[in-house]
């Protein structure tokens, strides 16, 4: 992935001290998520905030993607979600150095198979960020393990036809039972968008959400 494809909303002024990476979803484009961006920099004006561009046009006549969906399964999903993280971790890598920002500051948000990219980093590569915020997703294959250094918030919307929101519950169910990390909001008579109400929770639970690994170290917890 190139600079260029990258969308940057950065600080008026000084060094950016949080990274904020945003991933479209399916068929969409990077400044689809500047409103939602926008919103972030209110409240977190010394972040830099990227949108990169999904790594290939999409099947359909426009838009981006960022793994192919024609022909998708159950059975194949995993692998063309992995076939493609090697990519975004990079992608990640460079503007994390590019700004001298370390991995508990980088916080990695995406909206449906953009969240779906963002949950399986989080897995495939614990600890690159310090959060994944995903809306409308699902885990190509259901974890069995948890992050131990990735906090996880899921939001959906109840109502959600693209995405049913069975996948959040059942996301939320396996990572707690695995002693993850990880919160949900769930909206009722909200279907496959970014939501008013759901970015809302999300600027909280940025704001107000202190990690768990910091609440077990306090607490001489290990591990």
């Amino acid at each position: 992935m190139q600079e260029t494809d990258t969308l940057e909303l950065l600080p008026a002024e000084g060094k950016p001290r949080l990274l904020f990476i945003l991933l479209h979803g399916y068929g969409a484009y990077a400044d689809d998520l500047l409103p939602f961006a926008e919103a972030l920099r209110q409240e977190f004006p010394a972040a830099a905030l990227l949108l990169p561009q999904g790594f290939e046009p999409a099947d359909q006549p426009f838009g981006r993607q960022w793994f192919a969906l024609d022909g998708i399964s159950e059975q194949n999903r995993a692998a063309r979600v992995a076939a493609a993280l090697p990519v975004l971790a990079d992608f990640i890598r460079a503007q994390q150095q590019r700004f001298g920002i370390v991995n508990p500051d980088t916080a990695l948000i995406g909206f449906s198979q953009g969240a779906i990219m963002a949950l399986e980093l989080a897995t495939q590569h614990d600890g690159l960020v310090g959060r994944v915020l995903a809306f409308a997703g699902r885990f190509a294959t259901l974890p069995d393990k948890a992050p131990a250094l990735t906090s996880l918030h899921l939001f959906h919307g109840e109502a959600d036809s693209v995405m049913p929101v069975a996948h959040a519950r059942a996301a939320y169910e396996r990572l707690a039972e695995l002693q993850g990390d990880v919160t949900v909001d769930l909206a009722s008579g909200v279907g496959h968008e970014l939501h008013p109400v759901l970015t809302a929770r999300a600027l909280a639970r940025l704001q107000t959400c202190i990690p768990l690994r910091t609440w077990r170290r306090a607490l001489g917890f290990q591990g």
